[in-house]
Parts: C-alpha cells; sequence; structure tokens
C-alpha cells in the first residue's frame, strides 16, 4: 500500500479511504500480504485526473459502479460477427473530454446500455467510432447529451425494425450465403428514404414532397 501510494503521489491516509469508498478494487491477497498491480495504480490516476475535472469523489463512486456494472467487451466484440463499424478506445478522462462534462452516471449508465460503451479492464471502448464522432457533434452543437442518447434509443428500434424487414426480404427471395453481398442494397433504400424524409420535414412544400406528401393529398390529413 506504501508503494502504491507514492507511485499515485497520494497519502496512504487517502488510498484508505479511496479503498473504502469501492473507488478502487481490492488488492490480491498472499497470506498477510496485499499486492496491487497497474490497474490500482491506473485507476488511481483515472481518480485524480476526474479530480481535476471537477467530478466529486461521489460522482466518481457512481461512474465506477457504472463501468464495472457494464458489459465486458469480450461479450460484444468477441462474436466474430463481420461489421463495418470501427471500435474506439477510451480512457475515462478522454470520454469526459468528448462530451465537455456531461458524462453523468446516468448518461454513461445510458450508453452502457445502449451497447455503446463497453468495458475492456481500465478502458472503454466505444463500438462505433461514427457513433461517437456525431454524438460529440451534437452535444457540442448544444444538444444535452441525456437527449441524444433518447433520440438513439428510438433510433435503433426503428433501424432493427428496418433491420427485420430487409433480412425477411432477403432470406425469401435470395439465398442465405447471398445475405451479407446484398447487405449494401439494404443500407441503399434506408440511406435514400431517410434522406428523402429529412428533406420533407427541413423544407416543407419544397420539390422534395413526393406523391401524396403535398397539402391535401391522400396521404397526409385534410380540415
Amino acid at each position: 500500500m506504501d508503494e502504491l501510494a507514492a507511485a499515485a503521489g497520494i497519502t496512504v491516509r487517502t488510498l484508505r479511504f479511496y479503498r473504502e469508498r469501492g473507488l478502487i478494487p481490492p488488492p490480491r491477497r498472499e497470506g498477510r500480504i496485499a499486492w496491487y498491480d497497474e490497474q490500482h495504480l491506473a485507476r488511481l490516476r483515472t481518480i485524480a485526473a476526474l479530480l481535476e475535472r471537477g467530478h466529486t469523489l461521489n460522482g466518481i463512486a457512481d461512474l465506477t459502479t457504472a463501468f464495472e456494472s457494464g458489459r465486458n467487451v469480450r461479450e460484444v466484440l468477441a462474436l466474430g460477427a463481420p461489421s463495418e463499424e470501427e471500435p474506439v478506445r477510451l480512457t475515462p478522462e478522454e470520454l469526459a473530454d468528448h462530451f465537455a462534462g456531461e458524462v453523468t452516471p446516468e448518461n454513461l449508465a445510458a450508453a452502457l446500455d445502449l451497447g455503446y460503451l463497453v468495458t475492456d479492464g481500465e478502458e472503454i471502448i466505444h463500438i462505433s467510432r461514427r457513433l461517437l464522432d456525431v454524438s460529440a457533434a451534437l452535444v457540442r452543437e448544444g444538444v444535452p447529451l441525456a437527449e441524444v442518447l433518447k433520440a438513439g434509443a428510438r433510433v435503433r428500434e426503428h433501424a432493427d425494425a428496418l433491420a427485420e424487414l430487409f433480412t425477411e426480404l432477403l432470406r425469401t427471395h435470395a439465398a442465405e450465403d447471398d445475405l451479407w453481398r446484398l447487405r449494401p442494397l439494404a443500407k441503399s433504400v434506408v440511406e435514400a428514404e431517410l434522406s428523402m424524409a429529412l428533406d420533407r420535414r427541413l423544407h416543407p412544400g419544397g420539390p422534395a414532397e413526393g406523391p401524396g406528401d403535398g397539402p391535401g393529398s391522400l396521404g397526409s390529413p385534410t380540415s
């Protein structure tokens, strides 16, 4: 314990306090000897960095609980399924920097529940660089992270429904071996329809409206 405290630049008393609060995992014991390792030191450095960024010890304890209750990365990424998404490894400090102080225990728990974040020892992995970049961009534009995550949950529901529709369609009319090859066609349909739907809502009455979309048409209510 003395060696760990010295390496972390804190007092033994502070280290004991952190251990009692559950901020660091218990040591490995051999008889009466308690062994600490690099993971303990990394956790202490993370705590110090979060304190410097204004987090309270209660908040850090909640974050620690959320991390430790999150799914391990091997449960998510070791399934062997192909994916176009690129995972991103982050420290807790880097994650906090991406979202400008909005990495609260509630938001972290929501991201873990969605599967956006998984844990790998002392590291965090965001399962999609594209989703990470877009989420961070929305937060920088003033959209609260909690609302971004709520929208993500709703998008997930619709995306799952669309994926089910296309996989059933392809399984009915194509060989199983062709499903992955035909996957881009399904993506193109969804991207085109989403693009046109955004046009209709951002520019109502504009040229993007198709049959049945204009005022008084069969596709919209009339007074």
